[in-house]
């Protein structure tokens, strides 16, 4: 029997470890990692090559957003479920685009992870029912009201790196020995995001990380 390998990507131990168990009744699933962030993340699913990875959106250091569209376009295989405490249609959106292939909150069923798992693995999309209801709707106002044009920024995937780390606290030179550049480069990274963005301050640079889903308001 082949079994669907799985990697958690989660920064709150007590959730993978309740994710981990509950995929230890299935002989047909094997948890092969677990991460706390989405660097790890991405660097496992690299060595691994797992089935599926189930993914936290908001992590330190690298989000989930930025470690999906990472690891699809390594391995575009992969089949990614986000588990989201959010259903903001911004958070739902950004996950879909970078390529998801679900979505469920995190006060959802047990049993639903499981069948998500099974959808997936079938090449097909599954979403909570309370996503389907903000997906939805999203999709009727832009039926209605004629094609949105959306208000976010195009960053690169390095400016989403260096926004997140910005906007976390750490120093360039932190910045630099993390994405392995240097800080003359980082500097130059942030002049490119507060250009890209319209602001002239990290508050309102912090703003925009927490409304884009970038970094968790914590």
């Amino acid at each position: 029997m082949t079994q669907t390998r799985v990697i958690v990507a989660d920064d709150h131990r007590i959730l993978r470890e309740g994710i981990r168990t509950l995929l230890l009744k299935h002989k047909d699933m094997a948890v092969v990692a677990e991460a706390d962030n989405g660097r790890e993340t991405v660097r496992l699913a690299r060595e691994l090559s797992p089935h599926v990875v189930i993914m936290d959106i908001t992590m330190p250091g690298m989000n989930g957003m930025e470690a999906t569209r990472q690891i699809l376009a390594e391995q575009p295989e992969i089949k990614i479920i986000a588990l989201s405490m959010h259903s903001d249609k911004r958070f739902v959106a950004s996950m879909l685009n970078a390529g998801a292939s679900g979505y469920l909150r995190k006060d959802c069923a047990a049993d639903e992870l499981i069948v998500a798992i099974g959808t997936v693995m079938r090449g097909e999309i599954h979403l909570s029912p309370k996503i389907i209801g903000v997906v939805a709707k999203d999709l009727a106002k832009v039926n209605s009201e004629g094609a949105e044009e959306s208000d976010s920024v195009r960053l690169t995937s390095r400016e989403n790196e260096v926004l997140q780390l910005l906007v976390e606290g750490k120093s360039t030179k932190q910045m630099a020995e993390i994405l392995n550049i240097s800080g003359k480069t980082i500097e130059k990274y942030r002049k490119s995001i507060m250009e890209k963005v319209n602001v002239r301050s990290l508050s309102e640079l912090t703003k925009y990380a927490v409304r884009e889903g970038i970094t968790p308001l914590e």
